[in-house]
């Protein structure tokens, strides 16, 4: 396993990151510790949860498989989901962070919490009031670092600028959507995490599990997240994006590798990603995400693969500036 430094905080995570999004719903406890011993096995000391998975079950059981070896782990969780019927039991503001930490670390077992992300943009919630209440939690020591998932670039920069005048904690990592088809954060929030050096965690790097193989183009999926999950279907039901996976299942497969793991190494490759969230229903499906551990992808390699989805276009729309040595198309 290969350890990366963390933004410029100096913590050396795995270069794989667990989410334990299934832990206490498609996958009992039992399933939940043979998948986080497998990790730690394959020397992943990075794991990803929130107050909102399966009702605080996810918490609850990563915090049971903590016990022994809670000073190896880089935690993070989550606050912003609503966690109740309450008006105020969501958000951003100070009383719902404040409430939500003190139950997360409850069910974790633990006194601190590595990264703290906000999990959504609350617009109802001054920017500055949230960071206050992130500052006060860092120099309480109940959390190590804020953290930010789903904010837009501009979000986040507007956050870093309040930080540097207010002399508050800034982010120090950011968890974005990031796979093949879903290549939004490659025009402005990984630029951005590079120049201000900040960690970065993409989520959903096998696209909801199109990218692993099992989906053919014009086919309508039967089994799987796809299927099942309005929000899955919904964010990846675009019949563009099947075909791309389709292109990219067949590529994977005449150099010798599983999709799940060419995918995952994929998002893992570009330079400004710390550490991808994988995460698995089970062992067996957890195996061939662990594989991209041991995949070293070139820059040529990674251009080979760009080319089979459409890059973004450039913030500013001048696509005609695009560098075509990217490997995708604008």
């Amino acid at each position: 396993m290969e350890y990366r430094t963390l933004g410029k905080t100096g913590i050396q995570v795995s270069s794989l990151c667990f989410g334990t999004m299934s832990f206490g719903g498609v996958a009992d406890e039992e399933t939940s510790r043979a998948m986080f011993n497998r990790c730690r096995e394959k020397g992943i000391n990075f794991f990803d949860t929130a107050n909102i998975y399966n009702g605080g079950r996810a918490e609850e059981i990563l915090g049971r498989c903590l016990a022994g070896c809670r000073d190896e782990i880089v935690l993070t969780s989550k606050v912003c989901m609503p966690t109740g019927a309450d008006v105020n039991a969501r958000g951003l503001s100070r009383r719902h962070i404040m409430l939500s930490v003190e139950q997360s670390l409850k069910r974790l077992g633990t006194d601190r919490i590595e990264l703290y992300f906000v999990h959504h943009f609350d617009s109802k919630t001054a920017m500055e009031e949230t960071l206050l209440a992130l500052d006060d939690l860092q120099r309480q020591g109940k959390i190590l670092y804020p953290a930010v998932s789903n904010w837009a670039a501009w979000q986040i920069a507007k956050a870093l600028g309040i930080s540097d005048k207010r002399g508050l904690a800034r982010f120090e990592c950011i968890q974005p959507m990031y796979n093949l088809v879903k290549r939004q954060a490659e025009v402005e929030i990984l630029p951005l995490a590079e120049a201000e050096n900040i960690g970065v965690i993409p989520y959903s790097p096998l696209g909801g599990g199109l990218l692993t193989g099992k989906y053919r183009a014009g086919q309508e999926p039967t089994r799987g997240r796809l299927a099942e999950q309005k929000m899955y279907r919904e964010r990846y039901g675009d019949a563009y994006y099947f075909e791309v996976a389709d292109r990219f299942a067949g590529y994977a497969r005449e150099h010798g590798h599983e999709p799940a793991t060419l995918a995952v190494a994929w998002v893992m490759s570009h330079p400004a990603v710390t550490a991808p969230i994988i995460g698995a229903r089970n062992p067996e499906q957890l195996e061939p995400s662990l594989a991209a551990a041991e995949i070293r992808m070139t820059p040529e390699w990674r251009s080979e693969i760009s080319a089979l989805s459409a890059a973004p276009p450039p913030a500013t729309d001048r696509s005609e500036e695009t560098p075509r040595s990217t490997g995708g198309r604008a």
